[in-house]
């Protein structure tokens, strides 16, 4: 999960990198370091622990000077927060910094300390540079081919940049099973994480494959894939503004990301309602076309967010496409013995495309005879959408938030406009499809409706903040707007908070209901709603203090507070009724003072298994 930032250049590179891992905070934030090599052909590195601010504190009155260096923030994974564990880590002319983890570094660490080598850190970062130095001290083979020798006995997840203080001119990359980019300058080229580092420096990309081992050098650069030819890799021109990743007049970057959800679903939505009556998507073949037409079920598999999209979304393949839709946590799925449904087409979902489960997930279901698979995703050129079949975008645009908002609406937006479009394939009559794009039409005014409640959510938050533990409830396909809504919560607030479908309180949640606990509901007006009712009379009964989200009028009892929302169509309320409670958990978060953007523990692309 962790940022990975490098240059090779004719400048002085230090602000470059500083501002560049700044920029891939929200990947880890546990620490952050850097390292160069100075005119003498000598490593300089600085690491600090903390955020990368407490870096450029450290660095701020040196005058540093170098044209090739490595900048790494870092999320623990081997090791804890420390000096010591930070990135880059050396080993005698060698310096690496790296994202992933690998499996087998116990046994290589004792390996190499049989061998004499000292570790300073507990990373698994460490075994890595140690086993090349050791491989090339053996072998005296140039670094290239050490690494090429090396990266067999390495098993795990790793992307990693390689930099030699004996040759002071290029860097080496090694992408597999982490993302890795390079971005192309003039006489000068950089590596990172993820396009956004490098923004305000080059908009020309290469997207390394799983496999590719990469030589940067100021003036060129030469890839070599996952069986040792040289290759060439697209150029991919970027159209993100870089203005796009400031915060701008909103605090947060969350908060921007709530108030983005009507132009980030209308983009999601351009070019893909033909004639105001049918879902366009050019991404699909005849091929996909075909594999719709006779398939017989549906496979979900995604993790966090993206699960709670997929659980909705498993309620619109049943009750309008008529297709049944098993959904499945990613790290489940792929640890367990599988039974394939007959006529099964898998699909995966995921706001980075870099989810390291799911790409498991994914990499399993092509051995198991699904019909074919599709990734619904953010990021073109990312792992699964290369990996995948097919890919449809979802067009949020840069998400920077760890909690994701923007993302989840859109992957929402996607998934309704995918099931209108198999009906319409499967069904031959496009009359539930000119309904659907109707509504997706609307839906951006609707949110921008609800937006407009920001204060009455606020006030709400002021009554609740303090409290330890909260219960959300839903029925039907608001269940997973309320497990997504706690998990909101829980991300920034760090208030405990579970969901639980409405008719499974009298199943155990009853024995938590009390005047400390709030109960958020979510009741829209549907054919669920008076068993809705039913339920708040049993949490009435028992003194629970009720906050209830709908568009219906409900008598009001004493401990029941309900805020008033909008109109909204039944098809797209799980879409629009996820909008206060990302608001709440905001308000309630804002006024408690914790980390919004980068809550304790968390990073945004989780990379690791």
């Amino acid at each position: 999960m962790c940022g990975i930032v490098a240059a090779v250049t004719q400048r002085n590179i230090i602000n470059c990198l500083l501002q560049s891992i700044k920029r891939l905070e929200y990947r880890g934030y546990d620490s952050s370091g850097l390292a160069l090599i100075n005119k003498n052909n000598n490593f300089i590195r600085f690491r600090s622990v903390g955020k990368v601010n407490e870096l450029i504190k450290k660095i701020k009155n040196k005058k540093l000077f170098g044209t090739i260096g490595l900048a790494h923030t870092r999320w623990a994974t081997h090791g804890k927060v420390s000096e010591e564990n930070t990135h880059p880590h050396i080993s005698s002319h060698i310096a690496i910094v790296h994202n992933g983890i690998i499996e087998n570094s116990l046994q290589l660490r004792s390996f190499l300390e049989k061998k004499g080598y000292i570790f300073y850190s507990e990373t698994d970062t460490e075994v890595i540079v140690h086993l090349l130095h050791w491989e090339q001290k053996k072998t005296g083979k140039p670094l290239l081919e050490v690494i090429s020798n090396i990266l067999i006995k390495l098993h795990g997840n790793y992307s990693m940049v390689i930099m030699d203080s004996n040759n002071s001119s290029k860097l080496i990359a090694v992408c597999s099973g982490s993302p890795l980019i390079i971005g192309l300058g003039v006489e000068e080229n950089f590596i990172a994480s993820d396009q956004i580092a490098l923004l305000n420096i080059t908009k020309r990309f290469i997207y390394l494959k799983e496999g590719d081992i990469a030589i940067i050098k100021s003036e060129k650069i030469k890839i070599f894939d996952k069986n040792n030819l040289i290759i060439q890799r697209k150029i991919v021109k970027s159209n993100i503004k870089y203005e796009c990743i400031n915060k701008g007049k909103y605090k947060h970057y969350m908060e921007k990301e709530i108030y983005e959800q009507p132009i980030s679903i209308r983009n999601t939505l351009k070019n893909r309602l033909k004639n105001n009556t049918t879902i366009y998507f050019p991404e699909l073949g005849l091929k996909e076309k075909n594999i719709f037409l006779h398939l017989e079920h549906i496979q979900i598999v995604a993790c966090g967010t993206s699960y709670h999209a997929a659980m909705v979304s498993k309620h619109w393949f049943e009750s309008i496409a008529n297709i049944p839709c098993d959904v499945e946590v990613a790290s489940e799925f792929s640890y367990r013995k599988l039974a394939v449904r007959k006529k099964s087409f898998f699909i995966t979902l995921s706001q980075s495309g870099e989810t390291a489960d799911t790409l498991r997930a994914l990499r399993i279901s092509k051995k198991l005879g699904y019909l074919g698979n599709l990734t619904i995703c953010n990021m073109q050129g990312s792992s699964l959408v290369q990996e995948s079949d097919t890919c449809l975008l979802t067009k949020a645009g840069i998400e920077i938030g760890v909690a994701s908002t923007k993302s989840f609406t859109t992957q929402l937006t996607v998934l309704l406009m995918l099931v209108a479009k198999i009906v319409g394939i499967k069904k031959k009559e496009n009359n539930i499809e000119k309904q659907i794009v109707k509504i997706l039409t609307i839906l951006p005014y609707r949110i921008e409706e609800i937006l407009k409640k920001n204060k009455e959510i606020k006030n709400l938050a002021k009554k609740i903040y303090n409290k330890k533990n909260m219960l959300f409830l839903g029925r039907g396909d608001q269940y997973p707007i309320a497990m997504e809504g706690a998990l909101k919560l829980k991300e920034i607030s760090y208030i405990h908070a579970e969901a639980y479908p409405s008719g499974e309180l009298k199943h155990g949640p009853l024995a938590l209901i009390d005047k400390n606990v709030p109960i958020i509901i979510t009741a829209p007006k549907n054919s669920l709603l008076e068993k809705t009712k039913q339920n708040i009379q049993e949490i009435c009964a028992r003194g629970g203090l009720i906050y209830i989200f709908s568009d219906e009028e409900i008598n009001l009892e004493k401990n029941i507070t309900v805020l008033k929302l909008p109109y909204v169509e039944e098809i797209i309320a799980p879409i629009f009724y996820i909008i206060p409670l990302q608001l709440l958990a905001y308000y309630i978060a804002l006024i408690k003072g914790t980390n919004i953007d980068q809550p304790r523990n968390l990073a945004k692309s989780v990379t690791v298994e």
